[in-house]
């Protein structure tokens, strides 16, 4: 149950923004202007209506209470989650005054909701020991699980022998034939069941296109699409945790086994990436006590965001398990036990020579990984010709900014946090460079969103 007394800050709500877009229109929001009879609960409920174009206005609610983070309702149209009302109502409320009270009871169709989310939850809860895998068939699921393995290893057959013949007729007719070669293979490795192989060679014909120096990547890439592919036909001389990376990189589901892990989990980044068909949507944390880094992965369908959503900068009790595979960070939540709340840590940073040496050290278990988790201690942003890097404040070494980061708003807010002097930075490191998620100022002071 959260505390009414604590209230988030606006960085917190509008880090819950599915994109800039929702997060311009909900500042906008923010105020009292367009909203009445606006609320909330000892319980940790926010609600109101917010006067829109029709004749009635848009009944918006909140549950600060879930542990997840937050619950939304609106009744707008809008298919992003939160909306536009949702952060706005959220900001008027982090404002503390007299615009939201609390007040002894919601209205009638807050309370509504609210107790069919409470039905719901208490729905959802196991009954007298039952376990629903035991009710399924383990036969039928391990002639299921033989099949698509039968269908991944032709697939990745046959995609070797498409290498084989790229490499032996030269890259250069790679660039000619055009991105229909490329998207006829990754087709086939659909239909074979392995989406991991269908996505790393629809990479590949991006690739050609891509400027100087794009034979030596599109040969790095197809090395290490080979390397994955040698990977699944040969599994069985696999080492286990290894096998199962093979596993997750090629495509084929996998079940969070590790044991839970009850921790304070403070919120590291969330941020959101989109193609066509979906949004996945990346939430990275640090354990208090554990100094566990792990990620929680969300999924909406295209157009819509993921419901999961946790406020950067506050800190979440809970149970974590952790997915198989060799240098793997993906965790699935489990149970929640309290409401974010703030928390005031930081994880440990390290030199910018050091995580890159990290980064070093993971590929070594996983070839095919893009970037690693860390966090920067004492690194001031300055800029690299037409480029921008992190440098140390005291060692003589720098990490370069990746190109999406340079092109995102975020450089700007770390540059004016930083002003010059050193800061803290959580990111992702890999061999593009450094992307920068969030900032803390040295000293006291709230973490900072950069995505």
């Amino acid at each position: 149950m959260t505390q009414q007394g604590v209230r988030w800050s606006a960085d917190q709500v509008l880090a819950l923004a599915p994109d800039t877009a929702s997060r311009k229109a909900g500042s906008k929001l923010g105020a009292a202007g367009p909203w009445s009879g606006a609320g909330s609960s000892e319980e940790g409920a926010v609600w109101g209506l917010c006067k829109g174009s029709g004749s009635k206005p848009y009944q918006t609610i909140v549950d600060l209470a879930d542990p997840a983070g937050a619950a939304y309702k609106c009744s707008c149209p809008s298919r992003k989650f939160p909306c536009k009302h949702a952060l706005g109502l959220l900001l008027l409320w982090t404002g503390g005054d007299d615009t939201v009270p609390t007040v002894a009871r919601p209205p009638d169709w807050a309370e509504q909701w609210l107790a069919g989310r409470r039905q719901r939850a208490e729905d959802k809860r196991p009954a007298g020991g039952g376990s629903s895998a035991a009710a399924g068939d383990p036969e039928a699921a391990r002639r299921r699980a033989e099949k698509r393995a039968e269908r991944v290893t032709a697939g990745a057959t046959e995609l070797e022998q498409r290498l084989s013949d790229l490499l032996r007729g030269g890259l250069a007719a790679a660039e000619q034939a055009g991105y229909g070669l490329w998207e006829e293979t990754a087709a086939r490795m659909v239909d074979a069941q392995a989406p991991g192989l269908a996505a790393r060679v629809r990479e590949l014909g991006s690739i050609p296109a891509s400027g100087p120096g794009s034979p030596v990547r599109l040969l790095e890439e197809c090395a290490l699409l080979h390397l994955l592919d040698q990977g699944w036909l040969r599994r069985e001389r696999l080492p286990e945790e290894l096998a199962a990376t093979v596993r997750s990189r090629i495509g084929l589901p996998t079940a969070a086994d590790g044991p839970p892990v009850r921790d304070r989990w403070l919120v590291l980044a969330q941020y959101d990436t989109v193609d066509a068909k979906l949004t996945t949507r990346r939430i990275w944390l640090h354990g208090a006590d554990s100094g566990r880094t792990a990620l929680l992965l969300s999924y909406g369908a295209a157009g819509r965001a993921p419901e999961l959503a946790l406020p950067v900068g506050l800190a979440l009790e809970a149970e974590l398990s952790a997915y198989p595979g060799a240098a793997q960070h993906r965790a699935a939540l489990g149970e929640r036990f309290a409401a974010p709340a703030p928390l005031p840590i930081r994880p440990p940073g390290v030199t910018t020579a050091q995580a890159a040496a990290r980064y070093g050290e993971a590929l070594r278990e996983d070839p095919w990984l893009e970037s690693v988790p860390v966090t920067l201690d004492r690194v001031v942003p300055v800029p690299d010709g037409d480029s921008w890097q992190l440098a140390d404040a005291a060692h003589e070494s720098a990490l370069p900014l990746t190109p999406a980061a340079r092109a995102r708003p975020g450089l700007w807010r770390l540059v004016a946090l930083s002003g010059g002097a050193p800061v803290t930075v959580f990111g992702e490191c890999g061999h593009r460079g450094f992307t920068p998620l969030t900032a803390w100022p040295q000293g006291a002071g709230e973490a900072v969103p950069l995505c």
